[in-house]
């Protein structure tokens, strides 16, 4: 791989800013090879693992070409999962931030009238589920028009969740000339009769498993009758010490039940799985990615796609009925180089499917004896001093982010203001320029300015006294909704 920085792809220098502070360096293999054919307005199909840097090999290439005086959306970012739509909405927004790039995030078990007047505002690009998505597009509430850009990421992913179907009927309704990415973990001939059908004359990019990009992960597992595996993942805890641990169940019911267990044990743990709200999902995946709490009760809905670096250990405490979902659990760990380890619980009618899973994961999991008594009791000061000591994790975006306050105008499409009057006004007070206004939200009744490099205080009590387009508005300092 070519020692290159992202400044030799000669971005926009807000672009550049932003990754310099979200911390990006040096492009992946992935980036080096996309970016350069995106920024050119090629369609590319592309295999590449989870953790290779897909999302920013697109996203970069999207906010670059997006003119932020378009008040309808350019860009179409389709995701197989709606856990994955709001992280790559994140992300685009972090990439795209100092450039004032809005992204809409729209998917199931959301209420679908706020989805509506978000998309009613000023949105550059849309990231979303294919349900969802084309619900919005055949009630005429997603504006498609204008979108030049189309990404259809994890698309093996897709094609497993029964959703390409959805997927055809969105790419037939979106504008003939775009360009068009898709993304896979793999090249089968589905995915590659996919390219031909939604692709012109694509570039094809795959990039092999690298020593650093292949997730470096010991297998390892234990045989157990099902009555003995909460004994067994006590004592396995205890030995593992892990500093970050997702433990695997097949249903929402044996989640609970476990993390109830596990309150008990007093272990610093949360639960997510598909029966709980959505916001609240989003929460304990946020809180678990900033290590609020070490272990994490969850069910497959959490193993896909989603980037949480630095997980220790995944836990197999139910093993998975399907091979790939064996493939997507363990992929939780062993990120970016560093060790990881995946341990399952094997029950006796289970044995053959873990020789199955082994063929198909082209994986060997060595088989251990249950900890002995004393090994565990040994294990156990060091196990419960270090539970409670959290090492807090550096969000992406964070040093992008605490310089930013975001004020709230009570004026917005009803006063006819627009986003350009706000740029145009703070832009004029003294100290201030256009570089320190990042994302503006016009609604109805108010409108949201987000004031960067630390000038929010300056410019609040400036506009306490400065009219927008003749209008003296009332300015406060927002808070997030």
């Amino acid at each position: 791989m070519k020692n290159i920085s992202f400044k030799d792809f000669q971005l926009e220098e807000s672009i550049e800013r932003a990754l310099d502070s979200m911390g990006y360096k040096q492009p992946t293999e992935v980036q080096q090879k996309a970016i350069p054919l995106l920024l050119s307005n090629k369609d590319v199909i592309v295999k590449a693992s989870t953790g290779s840097g897909k999302t920013a090999a697109y996203g970069i290439p999207l906010c670059e070409h997006i003119d932020w005086l378009e008040n309808k959306p350019q860009a179409i970012v389709l995701t197989p999962t709606r856990e994955l739509a709001a992280q790559v909405k994140e992300d685009l927004i972090n990439i795209g931030r100092l450039k004032r790039i809005k992204a809409a995030a729209v998917y199931g078990k959301q209420p679908f009238a706020k989805q509506k007047l978000e998309l009613s505002q000023k949105c550059h690009i849309v990231v979303g589920t294919p349900g969802r998505v084309l619900d919005h597009i055949q009630k005429g509430t997603l504006s498609i028009e204008k979108i030049r850009y189309a990404v259809i990421d994890e698309a093996d992913e897709m094609l497993n969740m029964g959703f390409i179907d959805q997927v055809g009927e969105i790419m037939d309704a979106l504008p003939k000339q775009r360009v068009t990415m898709l993304f896979s973990a793999t090249f089968s001939d589905d995915i590659k009769q996919l390219g031909e059908t939604f692709l012109d004359s694509p570039e094809s990019i795959d990039i092999e498993d690298t020593p650093l990009a292949k997730p470096r992960i010991v297998h390892e597992g234990y045989y157990t009758e099902e009555e003995q595996k909460l004994t067994l993942l006590r004592d396995v805890t205890t030995v593992e010490g892990a500093d970050s641990c997702m433990i695997f169940c097949r249903t929402q019911e044996q989640v609970d039940r476990l993390f109830e267990k596990l309150a008990e044990w007093d272990y610093s743990c949360g639960k997510i799985h598909g029966g709980m709200y959505q916001e609240d999902r989003f929460d304990v995946m946020n809180q678990f990615k900033r290590g609020e709490f070490r272990y994490l009760a969850a069910t497959d809905v959490a193993a896909r796609g989603i980037d949480i670096e630095e997980i220790s250990h995944v836990i197999n405490y139910d093993f998975p009925h399907e091979k790939e979902a064996y493939v997507h659990r363990a992929g939780r760990t062993g990120r970016a180089g560093k060790m990881g380890k995946a341990i399952s619980f094997i029950t006796p009618h289970e044995r053959d499917l873990l020789a199955e899973t082994q063929e198909y994961a082209g994986v060997s999991v060595l088989i251990k004896k249950a900890p002995e008594k004393e090994e565990v009791e040994a294990a156990r000061d060091s196990f419960e001093r270090n539970m409670f000591e959290t090492e807090w994790k550096k969000d992406k975006g964070a040093e992008l982010n605490q310089d930013i306050m975001k004020l709230f105008f009570n004026g917005g499409k009803k006063k006819k203001l627009r986003a350009v009057d706000f740029v145009g006004t703070i832009a004029k007070l003294d100290g201030v320029n256009a570089e320190d206004i990042g994302i503006i939200t016009i609604e109805d009744q108010a409108s949201f300015v987000e004031i960067l490099n630390g000038k929010g205080p300056y410019v609040l009590q400036a506009m306490k006294k400065t009219t927008v387009k003749g209008k003296q508005l009332k300015v406060y300092e927002a808070f997030d909704r």
